[in-house]
């Protein structure tokens, strides 16, 4: 066996060590669905004290009882908060042996009890948001259970002023702290922020702020209902179209067979290359330079430069997300490129980029049809993790990006580097270098699923392997990676500006 041979079997157990940690991770985490569904909750909230006085004019947008419904959604990622903790609880009880005089965590102890401290804030601030929509809602004994339980078991000063606050606020008589707006306004985010507010300046009198604050919610709560349009209404809208595109081609295809614009050529690619110059330039050019040498060689180049990710702003956030994705993206194609170079000139059809041809019109279309599909993929999804599996980090992070620079950045990431990488790597090098093994149908569902697992997040699987098959049948039916790289940025910045408009403030 040659040494070439020999690296090659290391990185792939080391490879599919990691996908599998990364993978069985994730399923210790909530899914990042979960989160963005608690924005949208706030944006209806907003939407309602807009539209109180007009009927169900915007019921559709907003529900039939937004109050009660909200509730149920804090109450149910209060759920997933406290099953997660349990799961990571569990992973610290079985790394922390009986105690002894000369225990010492080891750091990923440290971080273990991190992350169970950061969900014991997340379920406080979720039961004090659930205490004001009770509030709201006329129910004062139920939030006033939540109030005495966090004044309890809550070790965080923050929280306890501002439960002490609350209290004060809807007792009788009314308990005013002197710093009570400072500590709302500090500690409560969107219409919870304004409920809270508006009770303080009614019960003070001070009716120039409790005017300035209505006016100023009156303008959130229109801007709400714009989001709510956007956010619900274009993947209704692409999804009705996408779902009619789909029916008509399924349509010609059983009419037209093979001559309908469905009909896949069966011709294969022409593989000059064996399997294991593909297995090399998957495991070495995306794995092992992703997953192994970044992550290896990054932290030593950021010390050396005496830098601090924990302490970057958003905006450098997005700039070192984008630069490692760019030095991954050139180690990545340098591989391929050394891996194929033997093989030049390579076979007509591979890696096209033909300008002058129906791209746009099959990475449109593409698109389009992939929305229902995904759309539904993504539903059943949810019923299967019950919110867990994880999710992309950098979706909170766009959650974030008011900073328009830092948008701009993730949107270079996501809707250029990423697209003409990935079509790259999957789309014009795997999926044709499987043919020379399984037919084309089963080199797009094979290429797909390695596209989905490369995410390393289980919640993540499902869609992405339905994503990537479509991208795949675009690539093989129009042979031009411009088709696939169009869809997938189309795809990437729908989800990033849909994100942009959730988190806005």
């Amino acid at each position: 066996m040659t040494r070439k041979r020999l690296i090659l079997i290391f990185l792939t157990v080391f490879a599919i060590a990691k996908i599998f940690l990364s993978l069985g991770a994730s399923w210790q985490e909530p899914q990042v669905q979960s989160r963005l569904q608690l924005f949208q909750t706030d944006l209806v909230l907003h939407g309602v004290e807009f539209t109180r006085d007009q009927g169900d004019r915007f019921g559709t947008l907003l529900g039939k009882d937004p109050y009660l419904e909200a509730k149920q959604q804090y109450e149910k990622a209060r759920k997933e908060a406290e099953q997660n903790r349990d799961r990571v609880q569990a992973r610290l009880d079985l790394d922390t042996p009986a105690q002894t005089v000369d225990f010492t965590e080891t750091p990923q102890q440290n971080q273990i009890r991190e992350a169970i401290a950061q969900i014991d804030r997340d379920i406080e601030g979720f039961d004090l948001n659930l205490s004001i929509l009770q509030v709201r809602q006329g129910d004062i004994k139920a939030a006033r259970q939540i109030w005495q339980t966090l004044q309890a078991r809550s070790s965080s000063q923050e929280i306890a002023k501002t439960v002490a606050i609350l209290q004060g606020l809807w007792q009788s008589p009314v308990k005013i702290a002197p710093d009570a707006e400072i500590i709302l306004q500090d500690n409560l985010k969107g219409w919870f922020r304004f409920q809270a507010l508006n009770r303080l300046y009614q019960v003070a009198r001070q009716e120039k702020a409790l005017s300035s604050l209505q006016a100023e919610e009156e303008v959130i709560a229109r801007a709400a209902i714009s989001k709510l349009a956007i956010i619900g209404g274009l993947p209704i809208i692409g999804g009705i179209f996408g779902m009619s595109l789909l029916i008509g081609l399924l349509v010609q295809w059983v009419l037209q067979k093979e001559r309908s614009l469905v009909g896949m050529d069966a011709q294969n690619w022409e593989v000059p290359w064996d399997g294991e110059v593909t297995w090399q330039v998957l495991i070495v050019g995306f794995f092992a330079v992703s997953q192994l040498i970044l992550p290896f060689v990054l932290p030593f180049a950021i010390a050396f430069l005496g830098l601090n990710p924990v302490v970057f702003s958003l905006r450098e956030k997005a700039l070192y997300i984008l630069i490692t994705y760019l030095l991954m993206m050139a180690g990545g194609l340098s591989v391929l490129y050394f891996s194929l170079r033997s093989y030049f000139p390579l076979p007509e059809g591979w890696f096209r980029f033909q300008w002058l041809s129906k791209w746009l019109l099959w990475g449109l279309g593409g698109y389009f049809v992939a929305v229902p599909l995904v759309l539904i993929i993504s539903i059943l999804n949810q019923q299967i993790w019950q919110g867990q599996g994880g999710g992309n980090p950098i979706i909170l992070l766009a959650l974030q990006a008011n900073d328009r620079w830092a948008l701009f950045i993730f949107l270079i990431t996501a809707s250029l580097a990423a697209p003409i990488f990935e079509e790259i790597m999957f789309r014009g090098f795997l999926l044709p270098s499987l043919t020379r093994y399984v037919p084309v149908w089963g080199a797009i569902g094979l290429s797909g699923l390695i596209f989905a697992i490369a995410h390393l997040s289980l919640a993540e699987v499902l869609p992405l392997t339905v994503l990537g098959i479509v991208l795949g049948f675009v690539y093989a039916r129009s042979r031009n990676l411009l088709a696939s790289i169009l869809l997938h940025s189309l795809w990437n910045s729908g989800t990033l500006l849909s994100l942009f408009i959730l988190g806005s403030g």
